[in-house]
C-alpha cells in the first residue's frame, strides 16, 4: 500500500491512473450494453420469425382456397364418365349419368347423350361455344358497356294444363294430367327422417296426410327414368331431432377447370381485337353474349352468404318443389347456366323437377337442340308453346303441370348460389302463407362477374306503381334486433324469383289472367299476398345471381307501353281502393278515358278479393309499408243555408 502511494505521489501519475481506470470502466460498460442489446434483438428477431411463419401459413391457406374456388365447390364425378374435348356442344360427347348426391351411379337405365357437331354460326343463331382464352392476345383488356343500365328485372315464357287453376288458361299441347288416389304415396324409405308427433312438430305432415289421396300423376315419357329420387341419409343433430344444417351442395358431372373464363364468378374481360364481335352480338340478349358463351355452363360462384347461414338448421321433412323457368329467345349459354346451377346446388330429394316453358321462341337452338341437350337430365321437362302467351300466362301454364308441393319461379338468366333452396322451403314449411324470395345479386352484363349486394335491401314501389329497391330503415333494424341473416319483410317482390306453396298460390287466385305479357304482375301478386293474409320475405341465406340488362330485349305482341299501362290500371282498380287516384295522378290520367284503353272485365278479380276477405290498401300502407308517402287530398267544407 505504501509503495502504491509513493508511486502515485505525482499529479501526472494520478491523472494517468484515472484515465486508465475510466477506459477500463467504459469498456466493461459497453460490453454489458452490447449483451443486453443482443438479448432484446434476439427476442425481436424471434418474434419476427414467428410472425413471418404465420403469414406464410395464411398465404398458403389462401392460395389453396383460391385454387378450389372460394373454398367450395364440392365436386364428385362418376369414374366411368368420359368427356370429349371441352365444351358442352363438343363433337361426340358421351356422359355416363351421375347420381347427383355424391357421384353414385344409378343402377339401371343409364342415359347417354351423343350430340353431333354444331356450327356456332349455322343459320345465324347464337350457339354455346366453349372457347379457351387466347394466349397470344395483347394484355390490354377492358369491359364493354353498350347499354344504358335500367333497373328492370327480365322475365319471359308460357304453356297449358288442366290442373285446378283460378281461371282456365288456354295454352296448347300441355301434357294430360290426371288425379288419382294413391294410398302408397306417403310411404317413406328406411333412411328417411321421422317427424315427431304433435301439432307443432311438422306442419307439413298434416298437409301431406290431407293430400295423400290427391297424388298427381303424369303420363310417363319414353326413355326417361321416372323413379323418385331417394332421400339422402341426413343425420339429425344430437338433442334436436328432425333438423339438420343447411346442405351446401355443388355437385358437377366433371371437375371444373379452375382457369376457365369467369370461373368462381371472376370478371372475364375481352381483348381489344374482340370488341367488334362483342358489339355485333350484344343485341342478342342486351348483355355480353360473346363473353357469356366462353364461360362454362356449370361455373362455380363465390359463397356470398353471411357466415351464420351455413350453420342454420332446417327441418328434415321440407316440402318438395318444382322449379319453373319461363323464357323466350333466351341466350343459350345463360339458359344452360341457369338450369345447371339449380341441378348442381339443390338437394335432389327436394327438387321434384325443372320445368322449362318455351314461350314460342324463334331461335332454332331452343327447339330440337334444347330438347336433345336436356334429355340427359331426367328431372328437366320442356314445354313448347304453340303461340306467344307472355310471362304471366306462361307461368300459369307451368304451374298447372307442376308436381312439387311448392312452386319456385326463376328467371332464365340466373345462377343459384350454394344452399339457396332449403332456406326458402323452410319458410314455407313453417308457414304455408309465407312467400320467400332470395336475395337477388348482380351478374354484370359487361364482364359476367358475380357481385355482392347490400343485405338489408327490400323491394318497394313508388308512384305510379314503379318497382325499386330501398334500404331497410335503421329504426326498423334496431327495433326488431335484425341480424344479417334474418328474414326481411318485403312490401313488394321483384317478381322474377320466389317460392310459394302451390295450394296457397291457387287459393289466392294465382296471377290475374287478365294481365297481358309482362308488367305489373309483381305488384298484383304482392298486394294480393299481403292484403289477403300472407307475407313476403327476403331470405338473406338464399342468394341467386341475376343478369340485369340495360333494356328488355323481348318483343311484345302489341305496343309495349300500352300493355304495361293496361296491366297497371287493372291492378290499381282492383287493389288500390281510393289510393288509385294517386296512380292516375302521376302520369296516367289519360287511362281514365276508356276510349284510350280497355282494361277488360274486373268482376272476377273484385269478387275474388271479397271472397278472400282481403284487407284495405290503407291497412297495407299502415302495417306493411308505413314509410310510403300516400297523401289523399280531397275537398271538404261546410255549406251554410
Amino acid at each position: 500500500m505504501m509503495k502504491a502511494r509513493r508511486y502515485l505521489r505525482g499529479s501526472g501519475r494520478v491523472l494517468v491512473f484515472v484515465f486508465v481506470a475510466s477506459v477500463v470502466w467504459l469498456l466493461f460498460d459497453m460490453a454489458a450494453l452490447r449483451l443486453s442489446m443482443n438479448d432484446v434483438t434476439g427476442q425481436l428477431l424471434k418474434e419476427r420469425v414467428i410472425r413471418d411463419q404465420r403469414l406464410v401459413r395464411q398465404q398458403s391457406r389462401a392460395t389453396r382456397a383460391g385454387r378450389r374456388g372460394f373454398k367450395h365447390p364440392v365436386q364428385r364425378m362418376d369414374p366411368t364418365a368420359t368427356r370429349a374435348p371441352k365444351g358442352p356442344l363438343a363433337s361426340h360427347l358421351e356422359l355416363a349419368p351421375v347420381y347427383r348426391k355424391g357421384g353414385q351411379k344409378e343402377d339401371k337405365n343409364t342415359h347417354s347423350l351423343r350430340l353431333p357437331h354444331v356450327d356456332p354460326r349455322q343459320g345465324g343463331e347464337a350457339v354455346l361455344r366453349h372457347v379457351t382464352p387466347k394466349r397470344d392476345v395483347p394484355p390490354k383488356k377492358e369491359a364493354v358497356d353498350l347499354d344504358v343500365k335500367a333497373m328492370e328485372p327480365q322475365k319471359s315464357g308460357p304453356v297449358k294444363g288442366t290442373l285446378p287453376v283460378a281461371r282456365p288458361v288456354d295454352v296448347k299441347d300441355a301434357p294430360v294430367v290426371l288425379h288419382t288416389s294413391d294410398p302408397k304415396s306417403d310411404k317413406r324409405g328406411p333412411n328417411d327422417p321421422k317427424v315427431e308427433a304433435g301439432a307443432d312438430a311438422s306442419p307439413r305432415e298434416k298437409r301431406r296426410r290431407e293430400d295423400a289421396h290427391n297424388k298427381t300423376l303424369e303420363k310417363p315419357v319414353e326413355g326417361i327414368d321416372h323413379r323418385e329420387t331417394p332421400r339422402p341419409a341426413i343425420e339429425s343433430l344430437a338433442g334436436q331431432p328432425g333438423v339438420h344444417k343447411v346442405l351446401s351442395l355443388d355437385l358437377t358431372i366433371a371437375p371444373r377447370d379452375a382457369r376457365a373464363a369467369g370461373q368462381f364468378g371472376q370478371p372475364a374481360l375481352v381483348a381489344n381485337n374482340e370488341k367488334a364481335e362483342v358489339k355485333k352480338r350484344w343485341d342478342e340478349g342486351h348483355f355480353n353474349v360473346f363473353l357469356s358463351d366462353r364461360i362454362p355452363v356449370d361455373r362455380a360462384v363465390p359463397d356470398t352468404r353471411p357466415e351464420t347461414c351455413a350453420q342454420k338448421l332446417v327441418h328434415d321433412d321440407l316440402p318438395s318443389t318444382s322449379v319453373i323457368f319461363c323464357f323466350v329467345d333466351e341466350v343459350w349459354s345463360t339458359l344452360l347456366r341457369s338450369v345447371h346451377s339449380v341441378l348442381n346446388r339443390s338437394p335432389a330429394h327436394l327438387l321434384t323437377e325443372i320445368i322449362l316453358v318455351d314461350d314460342f321462341s324463334t331461335k332454332d337452338y331452343l327447339k330440337e337442340q334444347l330438347d336433345t341437350y336436356m334429355s340427359q337430365f331426367p328431372k328437366v321437362r320442356i314445354i313448347h308453346l304453340k303461340e306467344r302467351q307472355g310471362l304471366i300466362r306462361a307461368r300459369l301454364a307451368g304451374a298447372a303441370v307442376a308436381k312439387g308441393e311448392v312452386l319456385t319461379f326463376l328467371d332464365s338468366h340466373i345462377e343459384c348460389n350454394l344452399g339457396w333452396l332449403e332456406p326458402l322451403l323452410e319458410r314455407v314449411y313453417l308457414d304455408r302463407k309465407k312467400v320467400p324470395c332470395p336475395v337477388i345479386e348482380v351478374i354484370s352484363d359487361k364482364d359476367m362477374s358475380y357481385m355482392l349486394v347490400d343485405n338489408f335491401q327490400r323491394g318497394i314501389f313508388k308512384w305510379p306503381l314503379v318497382f325499386g329497391w330501398s334500404a331497410v330503415p335503421e329504426e326498423h333494424i334496431q327495433k326488431n334486433n335484425l341480424t344479417i341473416s334474418d328474414p326481411i319483410r318485403c312490401p313488394v317482390m321483384a317478381g322474377g324469383l320466389f317460392s310459394i306453396d302451390k295450394k296457397y298460390f291457387y287459393e289466392l287466385g294465382a296471377y290475374d289472367p287478365g294481365l297481358d305479357v309482362w308488367g305489373g304482375e309483381n305488384m298484383e301478386i304482392s298486394f294480393k299476398i299481403w292484403m289477403c293474409g300472407g307475407e313476403i320475405e327476403i331470405i338473406p341465406c338464399s342468394r341467386v345471381g341475376h343478369i340485369f340488362r340495360g333494356q328488355n330485349p323481348y318483343k311484345f305482341p302489341k305496343d309495349r307501353q300500352k300493355t304495361v299501362e293496361r296491366n297497371l290500371a287493372r291492378v290499381a282498380e282492383v287493389w288500390l281502393d281510393e289510393y288509385k287516384d294517386l296512380f292516375y295522378g302521376n302520369g296516367y290520367h289519360h287511362l281514365l278515358d276508356k276510349k284510350n284503353i280497355d282494361i277488360g272485365n274486373l268482376t272476377e278479380q273484385i269478387e275474388l278479393r271479397e271472397k278472400l276477405k282481403c284487407k284495405s290498401f290503407k291497412w297495407y300502407l299502415d302495417n306493411v309499408y308505413p314509410d310510403m308517402k300516400a297523401p289523399l287530398v280531397k275537398a271538404e267544407g261546410l255549406v251554410c243555408a
